[in-house]
């Protein structure tokens, strides 16, 4: 009689036990759940901040070649004009010249 209720006894311990390692495999697996979960949602803020600084590093240096494109643009034409003023007169000149007769 008392062996069986030690064996019982002992039954209901190794239940315990099962049940107990069930729990705390339950618990881990969720908290590996979130871990994961929470790296993940830290790696997307970090590739997000990276790729608004590279567009705002890409803009700061498109704009700052457009405005070189621009002075170089509005020196080229100061030259034209410049190049071409003399030959202008000139021309008008030849023209004001062949109708005067």
């Amino acid at each position: 009689m008392e062996l069986i209720k030690k064996i019982k006894q002992a039954e209901t311990e190794a239940a315990d036990i099962v049940e107990q390692a069930r729990t705390q495999a339950v618990q881990m697996a969720d908290d590996a759940r979130k871990s994961r979960l929470a790296a993940q949602g830290e790696a997307e803020q970090t590739r997000k901040k990276a790729i608004a600084d590279a567009v705002e590093t890409a803009r700061a240096q498109g704009q700052g070649e457009a405005e070189t494109l621009k002075a170089q643009a509005q020196t080229q034409r100061q030259e034209l004009r410049q190049a071409t003023e003399s030959k202008m007169d000139a021309a008008v000149e030849t023209v004001m010249n062949y109708l005067k007769g």
